[in-house]
């Protein structure tokens, strides 16, 4: 060694040890710098890997999937573009695919199933149609029509095996909202004074059906994109013995309406919240961003402690947009889109990627597993379990 570069050396030392002499103001300086940094270091930088991985179960011959309904861990239901419905009894492994007779230009995308035999699809685009099975997809029966110009439905969801609602894209500066009380075997739509205001540009995206949220109490929340991005949510909770008459007659007539500012990316047609998803009425996420630019992470990804009155952006947030968003647990999220599938493990405040993207992700209503759809079926592994296959990006089409 030269004595230049012992000098270099002994300077390293002598640099890396002043910090930590017992005596020294500057060490005591250093030692509390460093630890505050360590404190305020982004909490994502810190995580420890993501406990899931992607691994997909089936392929089949639907060319995009976007209604996905999971009653068990066994009985789990996709439906898409062909007209096209699949059941699975045995977690997904198999399926047994139909097409809705006279329907094979319909693209399938809000779905709800109530078990192996019983499941109720809705069309995105005019016609808007509903279609249901009680045979397990064997035979179909039309149970909804509506011709209007501009129709477009974007997500249904059910309160229970009879009270369901569906609704759509603004008609008349106004959004479309229908009813069922009966199962899903017929629909009617709300009184048009009861009806949520759009503003203009405003309006639903149908990318995973999960833009609209029913929890107990007929809670009613859905969120919106384009010129602004908004929660509206309803409530017919009163406190008082009038309560069960007055969710009745909620479901019956109408929802009033609410509608909060979520400040995510907004302000064109590409942009906005194109899922919710809540724990409960206060607690919630909405995911989405601007699906022209899927890698883009700002604003993409907004969170809520007070049912959506006041939002709040994560420390590390998902990598780019997402079309769908779902609760594993009370703490883990999943969230997919063209830009991968994320996890997140602490109430979505911190995301890290773990497989490429699916359109939709749903968990088992009566279980624990997560099944996620694109192209393809897919599940989400807790932990390994061998080789597995990390989920097939669906190159998706146009959200709208």
């Amino acid at each position: 060694m030269t004595t230049a570069n012992a000098t270099i050396v002994r300077f390293a030392l002598n640099t890396w040890q002043w910090p930590f002499a017992p005596n020294g103001r500057r060490g005591i300086c250093y030692l509390l710098f460093a630890a505050l940094l360590f404190l305020f270091l982004p909490a994502g930088a810190q995580q420890p890997p993501a406990p899931y991985e992607v691994r997909t179960i089936a392929v089949t011959p639907v060319k995009s999937i976007r209604g996905l309904s999971a009653v068990t861990d066994n009985i789990v239901w996709a439906s898409g573009t062909g007209g096209q419905v699949g059941i699975s009894t045995d977690g997904g492994e198999h399926w047994q695919w139909h097409i809705v007779p006279g329907c094979d230009s319909c693209d399938w995308r809000s779905l709800y199933a109530f078990d192996a035999r019983k499941a109720i699809v809705l069309n995105a685009g005019e016609p808007a149609l509903i279609f249901l099975t009680v045979d397990g997809g064997t035979s179909w029966t039309q149970v909804f029509r509506d011709d209007r110009q501009g129709i477009f439905f974007d997500a249904m969801q059910f309160f229970n095996d009879k009270e369901g609602i569906a609704i759509g894209d603004p008609l008349a500066h106004q959004f479309t909202v229908i009813r069922t009380h009966n199962g899903g075997r017929s629909w009617e739509p709300d009184p048009i004074s009861t009806l949520p205001d759009a503003n203009e540009g405003e309006a639903i995206f149908a990318a995973s059906g999960t833009s609209v949220v029913a929890l107990p109490g007929n809670n009613v929340y859905f969120a919106t994109g384009g010129s602004v991005a908004r929660l509206f949510k309803s409530s017919s909770r009163k406190h008082n013995d009038s309560q069960q008459q007055s969710n009745k007659q909620t479901l019956k007539n109408g929802n009033n309406w609410q509608a909060y500012t979520i400040p995510v990316v907004q302000g064109s047609a590409t942009r906005g919240v194109f899922s919710i998803a809540f724990l409960d009425t206060r607690q919630g996420i909405a995911v989405g961003g601007d699906y022209k630019q899927d890698t883009a992470r700002a604003g993409n990804c907004m969170i809520t402690t007070n049912g959506g009155r006041n939002w709040f952006a994560p420390v590390t947030p998902p990598g780019g947009y997402k079309s769908c968003v779902a609760w594993i647990n009370n703490s883990h999220l999943v969230a997919t889109g063209t830009s991968g599938t994320d996890i997140s493990i602490d109430g979505g405040m911190n995301w890290q990627k773990i497989g490429n993207g699916f359109n939709v992700a749903v968990k088992a209503r009566k279980g624990h597993r997560v099944f996620l759809a694109g192209k393809n079926i897919a599940v989400l592994d807790p932990e390994h379990k061998g080789p597995a296959t990390h989920g097939v990006n669906t190159g998706l089409l146009e959200e709208k």
